[in-house]
């Protein structure tokens, strides 16, 4: 085995020798690196400090605005052949790209369920991006980290030693994982051979109606159809109905389908709803069901102690779906699936093809792989961003900024139910605020709102469908996100709310 020190010196013997040949020039040529390596230093330098000003400075920007037809055009002209000067290019990125996306950094937005991100996530995934690691398996420290992180996460979930965790695009997928995993350990391994035309009986799994769509999306993509998936009422603060739940694997039974699945939610996409837990672990182990909790965003309150408890019942999933981009705060993507039996996990995407054979040393070693528990062989080094943001600002931090979200959502209650021109739509649980202004017509009015309220670029909320109304939904996720932002919202919605009242009143006389 060679030493370091060994390595190096014989990369400087190498490097030396690469310099005395004449052809080294028409290799230089042939590579993308930079031909002049000081200038591309002090561009780069440029288009860093430029990302740093708009963090920084993201408060005199718009939350979002809408990007002009003649900037639109710009993106359908064809492959370009001939290079551009970095410079150019990022001056074309800062006039026609960056102005136009979202706005999720914004402290003014709150249209849906996304992460700020921040300054130090923004560097590390710039340290990943000069590695250019493939994080798919292999003997290296990268993947380390992963495992690092996974223990983390087992640790803060109360899950046991062999559980499993991989970082994947988003809960949506850790989702499809969980429902191919659970659909395995109730079939048999055989039935990623035989496919699941094979089966004699049919498959039920079951979820509130507030469950997110990307579940019926996991279950049509595992080959057994979205209408097997039996959505559960919900109760008045709009969590599944463990009664309704009983009743419906009851009837399944009867009919001779076979039960296997149960999605309970922690922070329903509408309106934060966290479904209780632990109930449903004990209708789970009673039923001898895979029990699977869809926490993309609510998971993470685990971080702060005084949300903590509401998860109760989260430690006994057989797995968790969950998003750092979100409540973490980490820069998008960064998903994670934990599976409480990690080789139950692996053996749902076990594969044997030849080059994927392991070794006991070199770049072949370090077995299982990250590979071996998701669909991706490519895999980008997600996981530094996510140690750099736990490391660098502690989970303490973390978990105060989700409680801070929590916080905000009250004050946005009381607002709301101190003005006789507003409605409360739904239970405040955690920060999501599904509100509307009171006026006839109230749907259409609303829908409306909603979209001048995004076009002022001052704050951006979403509209939702609840129970048939239409209703203002503020999603307070960004760590950013303060006081200020929260009565611009109410003041704002109130403004124009009047505005649009009054032209109403106006059309209609």
């Amino acid at each position: 085995m060679l030493f370091p020190a060994e390595i190096a010196e014989r990369l400087e013997d190498r490097l030396d020798s690469l310099h005395e040949r004449e052809s080294v020039g028409a290799c230089s040529a042939a590579s993308l690196d930079p031909a002049d390596w000081p200038a591309f230093r002090r561009q780069a330098h440029v288009m860093l400090d430029d990302m740093l000003d708009y963090l920084e400075q993201i408060r005199r920007r718009p939350v979002w605005q809408p990007a002009p037809e003649q900037t639109r055009a710009r993106f359908r002209s064809g492959l370009p052949l001939a290079p551009t000067d970095l410079g150019t290019v990022h001056e074309e990125f800062l006039a026609d790209i960056l102005p136009y996306t979202v706005g999720n950094a914004h402290p003014g937005f709150m249209g849906w369920v996304h992460g700020g991100g921040t300054p130090v996530g923004m560097m590390a995934e710039m340290l990943a991006a000069a590695m250019n690691t493939n994080a798919g398996g292999r003997n290296q420290i990268p993947v380390e980290v992963e495992r690092q992180v996974a223990r983390w996460m087992a640790d803060l979930f109360g899950f046991p030693a062999g559980a499993s965790g991989l970082f994947v695009t988003g809960t949506s997928m850790a989702n499809f994982i969980a429902v191919l995993v659970a659909r395995d350990a109730a079939l048999g391994h055989q039935v990623r051979g035989l496919g699941v035309s094979s089966l004699s009986h049919r498959l039920t799994a079951y979820a509130s109606r507030e469950v997110h769509g990307c579940i019926g999306r996991a279950m049509d993509f595992a080959g057994l159809g979205s209408d097997p998936l039996r959505l559960i009422p919900s109760d008045d603060r709009r969590r599944m109905n463990l009664r309704a739940l009983a009743d419906a694997i009851a009837a399944d039974r009867a009919a001779g389908c076979t039960p296997f699945l149960v999605v309970g939610t922690a922070g329903t996409v509408d309106t934060g709803a966290v479904d209780d837990l632990d109930g449903i672990a004990d209708q789970c182990k009673r039923e001898k069901l895979w029990f699977h909790v869809d926490g993309a965003y609510g998971a993470l309150a685990m971080l702060a102690p005084e949300l903590a408890p509401r998860l109760r019942g989260i430690e006994r999933a057989d797995s968790l779906g969950f998003d750092f981009h979100k409540w973490g705060q980490v820069p998008y993507d960064a998903g994670f699936i934990l599976v409480r039996d990690g080789e139950l996990h692996r053996q749902a995407f076990a594969c044997q093809a030849a080059y994927l054979a392991r070794e006991a040393r070199g770049l072949a070693g370090g077995s299982p792989w990250p590979c071996d528990f998701g669909p991706d062989l490519s895999r980008g080094f997600r996981a530094l961003k996510t140690w750099f943001t736990f490391k660098v600002h502690g989970a303490e931090a973390i978990g105060a900024s989700i409680a801070r979200t929590c916080e905000l959502a009250r004050y946005l209650e009381s607002r709301i139910t101190s003005s006789a021109e507003l409605e409360l739509m739904a239970p405040v649980e955690l920060n999501i605020v599904c509100f509307r202004y009171r006026a006839p017509e109230a749907d259409r009015l609303n829908r409306e709102l909603v979209i001048e309220l995004q076009e002022s670029g001052l704050v951006a909320p979403s509209a939702t469908s609840l129970d048939g109304r239409t209703a203002i939904r503020a999603a307070i996720v960004n760590h950013r996100t303060g006081y200020a932002e929260i009565d611009t919202l109410v003041n704002e919605t109130l403004r124009i709310g009047r505005s649009l009242h009054a032209r109403r009143k106006g059309d209609c006389a």
